[in-house]
């Protein structure tokens, strides 16, 4: 039997709802509470209506009795199908966060034994061994990586992705992440260009952490589906009492059928598969949690061919 502090958990809806990291439009509690609200003007409306249209009584409250106890049993079967999918859905992210956490380690383990090998600190490698430990070492970091976006994933899927909201410089932030793919982009004979305003641009405010993830994300996409040499340009610019931060490439561009999955998670355009780029489908997902959280928006404009830019607001005020 429930006790009182039970029962009571059992009614706040948003806890209930919080628990599974579902909206409240999403929730089976709140939209069992919803329908149970239905039912009662059901109820009243078939029973205003019946005494109109029928004499007896007795057969009013049937009728009404009997409406009320099939849309009952309705709303309470559908709400139980989706606090099933919702339970699943809640122990999937559990499993994917527990799973990240116990791969991290032994990948950091790997990642620094394959260090130690390649420095030749035990002797000197070189030929085919060297090529191998160069091939582990690679898959190693794609490996991290995958776990790293898992676990963002999980901990947004869950309402736990920490923000640590502050002001910093979205200019400063671009410079630094255009600096770390500078000598993948120049490999790859791509040139990184940032266009700023003449003027001084004022500071935007949330996690310079989070977005710079969504920064990096941007122009790593640029710079992979950027085929053969060409260039990609980050843009800062003000925009209407926020700064907008875009990356332009001249790539491969997005099938205009394949545009509306672009953000859903492990969504992957078929005209890009056939380049053998890697990538998980994860980065576009995260990247609009994250600026949405941070009270931005978030957009594209592409044609397949002739290229993408992938742009997102970000708020300059508190």
């Amino acid at each position: 039997m429930m006790s009182f502090k039970e029962t009571l958990g059992q009614l706040n809806v948003r806890a209930y709802c919080k628990k599974y990291g579902l909206g409240m439009w999403r929730c089976p509690q709140f939209l069992f509470l919803l329908m149970g609200l239905v039912i009662i003007a059901t109820a009243l409306i078939t029973y205003v209506i019946g005494t109109r249209y029928v004499a007896d009584p007795g057969i009013v409250s049937l009728i009404v009795l009997v409406i009320t106890i099939i849309l009952f049993v309705l709303t309470f079967s559908f709400t139980r199908s989706l606090e099933g999918l919702a339970e699943a859905n809640r122990l999937k992210s559990e499993f994917v966060s527990i799973v990240s956490h116990q791969l991290r380690a032994p990948l950091s383990n790997l990642k620094w034994a394959l260090e130690i090998l390649i420095s030749g600190r035990f002797g000197r490698v070189e030929g085919k061994p060297a090529d191998y430990l160069q091939i582990l070492t690679d898959n190693t970091k794609r490996m991290g990586e995958l776990v790293s976006s898992l676990l963002i994933v999980s901990r947004i899927e869950q309402g736990r992705l920490p923000m640590h909201k502050a002001e910093f410089s979205l200019v400063d932030l671009a410079k630094e992440a255009i600096t770390e793919f500078k000598p993948i982009a120049s490999a790859s004979n791509v040139d990184i260009v940032l266009e700023i305003p003449k003027s001084d641009l004022p500071f935007a405010f949330g996690d310079s952490s989070q977005l710079k993830i969504v920064a990096e994300n941007f122009i790593d996409n640029a710079v992979r589906y950027t085929q053969g040499a060409g260039k990609v340009v980050v843009t800062v610019s003000p925009k209407n009492g926020t700064l907008l931060f875009s990356v332009k490439d001249g790539g491969v561009g997005i099938p205009k059928e394949d545009q509306k999955h672009i953000f859903q998670k492990f969504f992957r355009s078929g005209n890009v598969l056939k380049y053998q780029t890697q990538g998980s489908g994860l980065g576009l997902y995260i990247a609009k949690s994250i600026v949405e959280k941070s009270g931005g928006k978030i957009g594209f404009k592409s044609e397949q061919d002739k290229g993408s830019t992938f742009w997102f607001t970000i708020p300059t005020k508190k």
